[in-house]
């Protein structure tokens, strides 16, 4: 089966997690990856992680973008790393409940991605 789209995961819901719930293992974060090309899995601390950075033109752009971001995170109950910088931003996805990542991460990575897209 092939990976979905950005646009595909973007619209995805998240999903409640438990501990029980299901990690996204290597070769399937792999291929989700491969749909956000601006996300790289990344181990901190032994444990693999989203991470991306974004670039804008100044201050208040970037705190436009977290703005966004946060809202996003709120809505879905699932809350990033995140941090800002004048016209940069770091996010960092992951699920602390289950010390992975969940489809849920890729499904965040790929919103903050559309976001993005519409901060000016």
């Amino acid at each position: 089966m092939a990976a979905p789209t950005a646009a595909e995961l973007a619209g995805e819901p998240c999903q409640p997690c438990r501990a029980d719930s299901p990690r996204v293992e290597a070769e399937e974060a792999q291929a989700l990856a491969a749909s956000l090309p601006n996300w790289r899995v990344v181990e901190v601390d032994g444990m693999p992680q989203l991470h991306a950075a974004f670039r804008f033109d100044d201050f208040t752009a970037a705190l436009a973008f977290v703005d966004q971001v946060g809202a996003l995170a709120e809505a879905a109950d699932h809350h990033p790393r995140i941090v800002l910088e004048w016209g940069r931003v770091e996010v960092a996805w992951w699920t602390h409940t289950i010390n992975g990542l969940h489809r849920n991460d890729f499904v965040m990575a790929a919103r903050c991605d559309a976001v993005a897209g519409d901060v000016p």
